[in-house]
């Protein structure tokens, strides 16, 4: 029988306890799990980029991982525990949306809430319930245990409103929705889309920035050129070869990105 994998992704970063204090508890309760750190640098308490990074890399796990999801600003709140199995996978989290991505791709077969307290913690930390309430969920799941027992089914869960991009005859409309530490801004225009306006000369556009070309590889644009491609998640990127696209063109996420035929 091959090791159960946990993997994990927060906003604690690495410089505090939080991340590997989370890894202590899960190997109290199942001792030979196997663990993968997708990130720990989400921005703090920004749950879009957790459900956008999640969405960006669970494909890529053997079945049965268990993903262990913990960014949430909402810690000690009201907000409640929930896990789910959805597509090959298992995933425990907050329900504040942040499986919002994942599920919109995967129906849930099933959702519980984390409601029985014997496989938390005895005491749960109003604070720091990824280490209380969230790792024992998941070094249970990985021990053996059916999701049904961690607690009452959820119903409704939460979901974020991830924008969509807008498509007409002859353009579409979008946004970015992630700008990666190398500054390439990665947008919600996914390669279907994109191919909706079919093999017309098109012009893409960044908030203000006209783009001079669309290439296959960073590497058909010039040193420094801002150049358009579809990356490793198949959506389409603004990229800048050997530079950082979102501090020469100063653009954020949120940033308006515009496809049109050429006239």
């Amino acid at each position: 029988m091959s090791r159960a994998v946990i993997a994990l992704l927060t906003d604690f970063g690495t410089r505090d306890h939080y991340a590997g204090t989370m890894k202590g508890v899960a190997l109290g309760i199942c001792p030979d799990v196997t663990f993968v750190d997708i990130t720990h640098d989400i921005p703090a308490h920004d749950v879009l980029a957790g459900a956008l990074e999640l969405a960006a890399s669970y494909k890529f796990f053997p079945p049965g991982t268990i993903f262990l999801v913990v960014v949430d600003p909402g810690v000690g709140s009201s907000r409640r525990g929930i896990a789910a199995d959805a597509g090959d996978h298992k995933f425990v989290a907050p329900d504040n949306g942040v499986l919002t991505a994942v599920l919109d791709e995967h129906a849930p077969r099933r959702v519980v809430e984390l409601s029985e307290r014997r496989y938390a913690r005895p005491t749960v930390s109003r604070t720091f319930e990824g280490r209380d309430r969230f790792a024992p969920a998941a070094a249970w799941l990985a021990k053996g245990i059916e999701l049904a027992a961690l607690g009452r089914p959820a119903g409704g869960i939460h979901r974020l409103q991830i924008p969509e991009p807008q498509v007409s005859d002859d353009a579409i409309a979008g946004e970015v929705l992630r700008i990666d530490r190398f500054g390439n801004l990665i947008t919600n225009i996914d390669r279907k889309t994109f191919d909706k306006l079919g093999g017309a000369a098109l012009d893409v556009r960044v908030g203000t920035h006209a783009v001079s070309k669309i290439v296959s590889t960073y590497a058909d644009a010039a040193a420094g050129e801002v150049c358009a491609l579809f990356g490793s998640t198949e959506h389409l990127e603004i990229a800048a070869n050997g530079s950082n696209a979102a501090a020469a063109l100063h653009v954020e996420r949120g940033a308006p990105v515009h496809v049109a035929r050429r006239a």
